[in-house]
């Protein structure tokens, strides 16, 4: 299965039915979900096929989305995200711990790690809709303009140590699944601003939507993380 984009990852065509996308995200559910217990339960895979399926299975994202794709096949960058996910496995694989009890090792990841990434996390994602909603009075006023970007510009301050937090230390094994959606979630976060802040330059309500739906992707990924996190203290 390709990671190049969402009909890739489902495996259909870009002229697939709703009906074709749904059966394909089926098959492809039961056949990575880590509760099949299967041989090829997978969970960056199941986070991929969530992903791809949530944007498809939607008229208006999945409209969006093709703008989107069309757009991007001139822009080197976009492939730069996919290479980011496709190593993401492999960073984990290599970051692992040893040595040390385990539940020790999750207890100092859980407080010195995802609780300040999440909590920073909360802080760039969950001003976004009051912001666009201020902006959206006049985009072309120069003062709330000027706001939007302070907001974007301290959005990249709470990234940098959101990045800098999670890398400093490497995750038990046992919290893998969380800390790939923690890693994708900040991955989606600073396209998403690379997307609003191509907006303030030029005013294209594309970039603006894309950016919006970036961070709508990794909102989601945040409540993944969360929800494996709760799993674990079960």
């Amino acid at each position: 299965m390709s990671d190049h984009n969402h009909y890739d990852i489902l495996n259909v065509e870009r002229n697939a039915t709703s009906a074709e996308i749904k059966q394909a995200y089926r098959r492809l559910a039961k056949r990575f979900h880590p509760d099949s217990h299967s041989e090829t339960a997978n969970v960056e895979k199941i986070i991929q096929v969530n992903a791809a399926y949530e944007v498809l299975s939607d008229p208006n994202r999945r409209r969006s989305y093709d703008q989107q794709l069309r757009y991007s096949t001139n822009q080197p960058q976009y492939q730069n995200r996919q290479q980011r996910t496709a190593d993401a496995q492999q960073y984990y694989q290599r970051h692992r711990q040893t040595g040390r009890d385990a539940d020790a090792r999750l207890e100092e990841w859980m407080q010195q790690v995802y609780a300040p990434v999440n909590r920073l996390i909360n802080y760039i994602l969950n001003p976004l809709k009051a912001q666009i909603d201020e902006l959206s009075a006049d985009p072309f006023d120069d003062e709330l303009m000027t706001e939007f970007q302070d907001y974007l510009e301290e959005c990249q301050h709470y990234l940098k140590q959101a990045q800098l937090i999670f890398h400093s230390k490497p995750n038990p094994s046992t919290v893998a699944g969380a800390a790939a959606r923690l890693y994708y979630c900040l991955n989606h976060i600073g396209d998403g601003l690379e997307e609003l802040e191509r907006f303030t330059q030029n005013y294209d309500d594309h970039y603006l939507h894309t950016g919006q739906e970036l961070f709508r992707m990794a909102g989601f990924l945040r409540y993944e993380a969360r929800d494996a996190v709760k799993d674990l203290a079960k």
